[in-house]
């Protein structure tokens, strides 16, 4: 990130602090070239060696305690105003400059719910609390959940900006996908014509290319989250893909349904175009329903029953997730009241948080039909940040 968008998250942090009644938020880090903290590049914009508290008070103070070797760097950086380097151990120096704040609530990143606060190791968690010991502050640490989630969701302008761009270029992708699927090809082809396209244009996948793009083709396929296969594009699979690229550090992820005509089809067959048309109106009837204050699983449950009436299985998953820096990002989660999902399901959206919603069904014999859209949350509803997919792709033989 640059430097004034972290300027943006941390002004946007302070006012977190203050809405929550937290007195400070410290992120404490060392060796972040081996274990990178997911915060360390929205608010801080460098790497750390030595055991370091990147520090922001509600007040609107930041502070940097960090090994002496880093001093410079960190003043090129430019993020934190007040810089106190230490030699030897970072205790006294960290002590002081709690003693100047004076906390109540500490908040760090540790969390049971959200991986995205949870990047403190239990071992530097131990060193932190034996430097502590001896002060009031040991007893003052609470989860910074809460804060990760509203800075991570609340999206700003900027923002906003650039996940559109990767949004488009995204869309301009599939489009050429779609020009490209025939019988004979393979998913690793499918795959591999995309991952190309991205070289060529210095485009970063959103996540891991061993599995972005997932191209799943026909009946019985590997699945969500599995990578592509040598498995055939044949005539009369349904063919989905998942799929995202970055623009500026931030990804869509987004999905698209193809049908493959017989040589004697100019349609789908009946069985397909219905299990296609659920699904659109799965995400049309949960899209209606989000606003700021609705609690994830109500959204979820709204396209989870439509598709259960309409006579198939409910979705093994969430029906959206939060996009930014991270796939899946922020906190609030459109999910089942499942346990893997913790108190996600539980959170509200809020305004600026940006969206997927991706129900799948599976057509028997067919394969599976699956769209994935992305949508702003407005202070009345929704903004549609993809070109929706209404119509199920034809590939002819």
């Amino acid at each position: 990130m640059s430097k004034d968008m972290i300027l943006e998250k941390i002004e946007q942090a302070v006012k977190i602090l203050n809405e929550k009644n937290i007195d400070m938020w410290m992120t404490y880090v060392r060796e972040t070239g081996n274990i990178k903290d997911p915060m360390l590049d929205m608010i801080v914009g460098t790497n750390a060696t030595w055991q370091t508290a990147f520090i922001i008070t509600k007040s609107g103070e930041t502070h940097a305690v960090l090994g002496s070797l880093e001093l410079e760097n960190m003043k090129a950086v430019g993020t934190y105003k007040n810089i106190h380097p230490y030699l030897k151990n970072i205790k006294d120096e960290l002590v002081k400059v709690l003693d100047s704040i004076k906390p109540n609530k500490i908040a760090i990143n540790f969390s049971r719910n959200s991986s995205l606060a949870d990047g403190m190791t239990y071992g530097l968690y131990l060193e932190l609390m034996d430097h502590l010991k001896e002060t009031k502050y040991a007893n003052s640490f609470i989860s910074s959940e809460e804060i990760v989630a509203a800075l991570r969701g609340r999206k700003s302008h900027t923002e906003i900006s650039n996940t559109k761009k990767a949004i488009e270029d995204t869309l301009k992708i599939f489009d050429e996908v779609t020009k490209f699927i025939k019988p004979g090809l393979s998913e690793k082809d499918i795959a591999n014509f995309v991952l190309d396209i991205c070289e060529k244009r210095g485009l970063e996948p959103s996540w891991e290319v061993e599995h972005c793009p997932a191209v799943f083709t026909g009946p019985n396929t590997a699945g969500a989250h599995s990578g592509p296969t040598d498995r055939k594009v044949e005539c009369g699979h349904v063919i989905n893909m998942d799929f995202g690229v970055k623009h500026n550090g931030y990804c869509a992820d987004l999905q698209r349904t193809w049908y493959v005509l017989h040589p004697h089809e100019d349609k789908a067959p009946i069985e397909v175009q219905k299990g296609f048309d659920v699904i659109v109106e799965s995400i049309t009837r949960s899209a209606n329903e989000m606003k700021p204050g609705k609690q994830g699983w109500e959204i979820d449950q709204v396209a989870r029953n439509y598709i259960q009436i309409c006579g198939y299985d409910e979705f093994p998953h969430g029906l959206g997730h939060q996009v930014g820096r991270a796939t899946h990002d922020g906190g609030a989660l459109m999910a089942p009241k499942w346990e893997r999902y913790n108190n996600l399901p539980y959170l509200e959206l809020e305004e600026n948080n940006v969206f997927t919603i991706e129900p799948r069904l599976t057509i028997k014999d067919y394969g599976i039909a699956t769209i994935e859209e992305m949508v702003l949350v407005t202070k009345d509803g929704v903004e549609w940040l993809s070109n929706r997919q209404k119509e199920i792709y034809l590939i002819k033989p």
